[in-house]
């Protein structure tokens, strides 16, 4: 964290806040904001790791149109699962190589051309599992755009239908 001296912006500037309040106030504003700036730069360039910058590259270089197609993979294939298929009506084998072809073009995409140097540099950090902790972070950008839609959270709130509230506020209360 930036440490400026207390005093520093009254010291700096007496002349002006006498003078011209309105002009003190901007500048005095303009310092505060640049000092954050700094802060926050400083802090995200220590924090930055191999790792978070392959989740940040292929975060930052796909589209909503291409999350949506890494969804409709992962979907899919959760649709495979014997307890799964029967809330699916796509067939499963038809729709798991479709989207599996729309999602390795992405994998290849990301991997091999947009963000190779970040993912050589991730490998040679945390080796090949550096690779799915890259991909964790699209995953949840993908999700969190899916989760966001409408017609999804009128979906999700059916739960709120059928939770029993005495039992959860119950199991709330200190015993």
């Amino acid at each position: 964290m930036l440490n400026l001296p207390a005093n520093l912006l009254s010291d700096t500037f007496v002349f002006t806040r006498k003078h011209h309040p309105f002009m003190y106030k901007k500048l005095r504003y303009a310092v505060k904001f640049c000092a954050i700036c700094l802060a926050l730069v400083s802090q995200q360039s220590i924090a930055q790791t191999p790792i978070d910058s392959l989740g940040n590259c292929l975060a930052d270089n796909t589209s909503g149109k291409d999350r949506k197609e890494l969804a409709k993979w992962i979907f899919a294939a959760m649709s495979t699962h014997p307890e799964m298929k029967v809330l699916s009506s796509a067939t499963a084998q038809e729709e798991l190589h479709k989207a599996s072809k729309s999602a390795a073009a992405l994998f290849t995409r990301l991997m091999a051309e947009t963000c190779a140097k970040e993912v050589r540099a991730a490998v040679r950090a945390g080796g090949p599992a550096a690779i799915e902790s890259g991909f964790q972070v699209l995953g949840k950008v993908a999700m969190q755009e899916l989760m966001t839609h409408p017609d999804v959270r009128t979906g999700m709130d059916v739960l709120d239908q059928y939770i029993d509230r005495a039992k959860v506020e119950a199991a709330l209360q200190p015993k």
